[in-house]
């Protein structure tokens, strides 16, 4: 299974339209949206379980789509993985 990040998410996103949208190319594993924690929105930001050709479907479209008036930025999981900020 590969991760893939999603970026530039309106922050009415959800995951079950995130999961809708990514569905279209095949099966969602896992979703894990970044939510803000007192506002209870989407932060732009988000991460997707699907198999390997799946996935690299799902970038290859969807990738520049424009979904909620924002254009995603979509790819594989950088190598580094989870990465807190910079101090």
């Amino acid at each position: 299974m590969k991760r893939i990040f999603v970026g530039n998410l309106p922050s009415d996103a959800t995951e079950s339209t995130v999961t809708a949208l990514f569905s279209e190319f095949g099966k969602v594993h896992s979703i894990e949206l970044v939510i803000d924690m007192f506002s209870g929105k989407c932060r732009g930001f988000g991460y997707i379980g699907m198999e390997g050709h799946e996935a690299r479907a799902a970038i290859a479209k969807l990738s520049g789509f424009q979904f909620g008036g924002n254009m995603l930025r979509v790819g594989f999981e950088s190598a580094g993985g989870k990465q807190g900020r910079r101090r």
